[in-house]
C-alpha cells in the first residue's frame, strides 16, 4: 500500500472484528510514528496501548456508567467553539445527517442517536485501545504536533491492513480511563482510538470533503492573490439567486464569453463548482469536468478566453 492508498483508505470505522492484533504489529507502528514532526522534536504524545484485560475491564467500566446515565465528566479542553461559524456548522450538520442517515435513524430520534453514540465506549467492539494524553502545561502548538502523530499512527496501521477511529468522545469519560490507566496529574486525555480489523458486515457511509478551491489557495506569481481570495469568498458565500450578476473582472470575463449568469454554490455541495456549460469556473455549478482540477487553471482559463 502506498502513502496516497494509505491516505484515502483511512476513515473513522465503527465496527471491527474481535480479531486479535499482534502486539509486534503494534510495536511496529507506534516505532515508525514515533518519527512523526514536532516542534524542536519536543514528542509532545504520551501514549497507552491498551488490549486483553485492562480493555475489557475499561470497557465494563464505562458501560455501567453509561447504564447509569452517569454524567459525563468535563472536558479537560473545548472540543468545539460554542458558536461554529460558516463554513464549519455546515460541514458539521452535513457530517451528522450523513453518519445518522447510514443508520437509518432520524434527526428527531435523539434515544437511538444517544444508543449509536454509546458504541463509542465500548471501542465499536475493537479488541486493542490506543489512548493519547498531552502534558496539561503544553501550547497549541504541541496540540498540533500531537495531531500529527495521530495521522501517521492512523496510516501505518492502514499500512498494516487495520483500520481505526480516533474518539474525543473519551474525554468524557476521561475519570474512567484514569481509573485503569493511573496518567500522571499533570496529563490530559485528548482522546481515545480504537483499532483493529473491520468488520465489513458494519453499514457506514463515506463523508465528502471540501472541494480543493475551498480549501487550498495556490499563488504563484501568474495568478493574481485577489482574484483566489474572491473565489474563495464566493464558495463561502452560500446560496445566492440564479441571476446573481458578477462584479469580479473574472467572473465578467465569464459570463461575457459563455453568455452564462453568475450562480454561487452552497458551502454544502459537495462537488466542485463549475459553468453550466460544463467549463469549470470558481463561482458557478454544474457538471463536473474532470479535465479541470486546480483553482489556478480555472481562473486562468476563464480570464484569458478561448
Amino acid at each position: 500500500m502506498n502513502v496516497y492508498e494509505a491516505v484515502t483508505s483511512r476513515r473513522a470505522v465503527r465496527g471491527f472484528t474481535d480479531r486479535d492484533v499482534p502486539r509486534e504489529m503494534l510495536e511496529r507502528v507506534l516505532s515508525a510514528a514515533a518519527w512523526s514532526p514536532s516542534g524542536s522534536n519536543l514528542q509532545p504524545w504520551n501514549t497507552y496501548v491498551v488490549t486483553g484485560a485492562p480493555l475489557a475491564e475499561l470497557k465494563k467500566r464505562a458501560g455501567k456508567r453509561l447504564a447509569a446515565r452517569d454524567a459525563w465528566d468535563e472536558r479537560e479542553y473545548e472540543m468545539y467553539p460554542a458558536e461554529l461559524k460558516s463554513p464549519y456548522r455546515e460541514r458539521r450538520s452535513a457530517f451528522g445527517h450523513e453518519r445518522y442517515s447510514s443508520l437509518g435513524i432520524e434527526r428527531e430520534d435523539w434515544e437511538a442517536r444517544q444508543r449509536a453514540a454509546s458504541a463509542n465506549w465500548d471501542c465499536f467492539g475493537a479488541p486493542a485501545a490506543l489512548f493519547c494524553y498531552i502534558d496539561r502545561n503544553l501550547g497549541a502548538a504541541q496540540w498540533v504536533d500531537v495531531g500529527m502523530y495521530l495521522q501517521t499512527v492512523m496510516l501505518l496501521l492502514r499500512a498494516e491492513g487495520l483500520h481505526s477511529c480516533p474518539q474525543m468522545a473519551w474525554s468524557v469519560y476521561r475519570k474512567t480511563v484514569a481509573e485503569v490507566l493511573s496518567p500522571p496529574e499533570e496529563h490530559i486525555l485528548f482522546c481515545g482510538m480504537s483499532i483493529g480489523y473491520e468488520d465489513v458486515k458494519e453499514r457506514y457511509i463515506r463523508t465528502g470533503r471540501a472541494p480543493l478551491n475551498e480549501t487550498v489557495t495556490f499563488v504563484d506569481g501568474e495568478l493574481q492573490p485577489h482574484a483566489t481570495r474572491h473565489a474563495r469568498d464566493l464558495a463561502r458565500g452560500g446560496l445566492r439567486s440564479p441571476g446573481h450578476e458578477p462584479t469580479h473582472p473574472v467572473c465578467l470575463a465569464a459570463r461575457d464569453r459563455q453568455r452564462t449568469p453568475c450562480r454561487y454554490l452552497s458551502v454544502g455541495d459537495i462537488e466542485p463548482a463549475y459553468t453550466s456549460c460544463g467549463v469549470r469556473h470558481s463561482c458557478h455549478g454544474g457538471p463536473r469536468n474532470e479535465g479541470q482540477s486546480s483553482l489556478h487553471r480555472n481562473l486562468q482559463r476563464v480570464a484569458k478566453g478561448p
